[in-house]
């Protein structure tokens, strides 16, 4: 969570090169053995506007993909406090913890695939916060960023336990211990 990448706006991508396919090919690799639903590019160190996603739909059909140079629309999030049980989520980039945070209920992003076809994903619910939640590393946000004061104070004991915040310290999912 220390690292200047991950709070900073990620640039576009211009091209998509072997280097950008290389890229997305080692996202999926790093989401998958964490696990995660999703990654975007500043959470391993690239600051370039692209996620990768992974989810399933309400009829169990697996949904994969990556989105470049995404643009989001959403509906204002309902006013009020998140619920623990249905609106928590955790990240990549602070590992092993999950907080609540309220998002909105319905999402439409739209952006490019590696073909560089058009990709329009419109989603509500927990998949919606998926690309809600990628989207805002795009921006340089993290989750915990937007939490309220409690959880904020919670967050910043756990990172300071563990020496996270300071750039240069990794994580690296299926490999390191996350207390390490």
């Amino acid at each position: 969570m220390g690292d200047p990448v991950l709070h900073a706006p990620a640039v576009p991508v211009d091209t998509v090169d072997a280097d950008i396919r290389t890229l997305v090919a080692d996202m999926f690799e790093t989401m998958d053995a964490a696990p995660g639903v999703g990654l975007a590019a500043p959470q391993v160190g690239v600051g370039l506007r692209i996620f990768t996603y992974s989810y399933e739909d309400d009829d169990g059909h697996p949904w994969r993909g990556v989105l470049i140079n995404p643009e989001l629309w959403m509906t204002p999030p309902e006013p009020g406090h998140p619920d623990p049980d249905d609106e928590s989520e955790g990240c990549l980039s602070f590992p092993g913890e999950r907080f609540p945070l309220r998002r909105s209920d319905r999402a439409v992003v739209t952006g490019t695939d590696l073909e560089g076809a058009p990709v329009r994903i419109e989603v509500d619910g927990w998949r919606a916060r998926i690309l809600q939640h990628e989207f805002d590393h795009l921006n340089g946000v993290l989750y915990v960023d937007r939490l309220d004061d409690g959880d904020a104070r919670i967050v910043a004991k756990i990172a300071r336990k563990r020496g996270w915040g300071r750039p240069g310290k990794s994580w690296m999912p299926g490999v390191d211990d996350l207390d390490a």
